[in-house]
């Protein structure tokens, strides 16, 4: 689809992988629009049963946004409009009509654990890591449909310990948090993932669409209305640190917080 971007389909299984290894699949505008694509093509294919999202490389699904993309926000608009169009694309990942599943091999982080953490299902190697570090990194928030999803997943006494420390927990704890479904070796996981698309796809279709759509639904009442978040991803993106946060990360030292 891109050169970073690959999709493919075999039988009734579509994969999507990220194939920028040499950023740990850091994603772009152009990738995350090919995403988007990407799950327009699953939807109007009616031999597509389950897609499938993986990372190239071994050593990451996703490890985020490419932070460089930061370093040109200026204004109050710019954050909330980054936060607005992340929700464009993660909203369309969610409403896909037929099953996804995350098939996470390496660090999952930031915009790429939103990613694993949108779709329907995962499946991990134990060496495999989820997280947001956003608290020790860039000093920036997630949007509150993103919030939305953490909690939906783990309860909000998780989503603070995983946001306020900024830790990565493993495939293990993962899994007792509700957020991993399979843990398979590295060897192992293209054949785990592969099964259990395989299994779903034999499924009957219309109950695999109703039970998704009818969950969305269920968990969308209790999401905020376009808009009510933007006070709290302003304050965060036109602060001081958030650009030292960015600063910071491009120099690959520790940033200083000051709170304003």
């Amino acid at each position: 689809m891109t050169t970073h971007t690959i999709f493919d389909i075999a039988g009734p299984i579509a994969t999507l992988t990220f194939n920028r290894p040499e950023a740990r699949n850091a994603m772009t505008w152009t990738m995350y629009e090919a995403l988007a694509t990407a799950c327009d093509r699953v939807d109007e294919d009616a031999t597509i049963r389950v897609l499938v999202l993986k990372g190239a490389g071994g050593k990451a699904f996703v490890s985020g946004t490419d932070i460089s993309q930061f370093q040109s926000f200026r204004d109050r608009e710019d954050g909330i409009k980054y936060e607005e169009r992340l929700d464009q694309v993660l909203d369309r990942l969610e409403r896909v009509t037929k099953p996804t599943i995350a098939q996470v091999q390496g660090v999952a982080a930031g915009g790429g654990c939103a990613i694993a953490l949108t779709c329907d299902l995962r499946v991990a190697t134990p060496e495999s890591t989820f997280g947001m570090p956003i608290a020790r990194t860039l000093g920036n928030c997630l949007s509150a449909n993103s919030y939305g999803r953490l909690l939906d997943l783990m309860g909000p006494g998780r989503v603070k310990d995983l946001l306020f420390t900024g830790r990565f927990v493993d495939a293990a704890e993962a899994q007792t948090f509700g957020i991993v479904t399979r843990i398979a070796a590295a060897d192992e996981i293209d054949r785990v993932a592969h099964g259990l698309a395989t299994t779903i796809a034999t499924n009957a279709p219309l109950t695999l669409r109703a039970t998704k759509e009818l969950i969305r639904r269920l968990q969308a009442k209790r999401r905020l209305w376009p808009g009510e978040d933007a006070d709290v991803v302003e304050m965060c993106y036109t602060s001081e640190d958030f650009r030292e946060g960015v600063a910071a990360f491009m120099e690959k030292r520790r940033p200083q917080w000051k709170g304003r």
